[in-house]
């Protein structure tokens, strides 16, 4: 494209850096086992298909706050049937 098009606007003269500020600096940036430990656990989870109850009841309290949340072996059989399909003439992933 031209330069007609995309014209930037320069500051003239010199600029000099005083000072770098984080504009979103993290609330706790202390490091945790307990929270490496568990973050391990939920990716390794997810990795094999479980998924995380705990999260789901979060984004339910979250983002569907008038809607009564599935219990957890609703939860889990929901996601194994969402994987592997059990219902006649549905299509979906082989467990083998």
């Amino acid at each position: 494209m031209s330069d007609a098009v995309h014209r930037a606007l320069r500051p003239q003269g010199v600029w000099r850096i005083e000072r770098c500020l984080m504009l979103s600096a993290p609330a706790a940036t202390c490091f945790s086992w307990r929270g490496l430990w568990r973050g391990l656990q939920q990716s390794f989870r997810l990795m094999v298909g479980v998924q995380d109850y705990q999260k789901y009841l979060q984004h339910m309290r979250c983002h569907h706050a008038n809607q009564t949340p599935m219990t957890e072996r609703e939860f889990h059989r929901y996601c194994l049937d969402a994987r592997f399909p059990s219902q006649a003439g549905k299509l979906g992933k082989c467990p083998c």
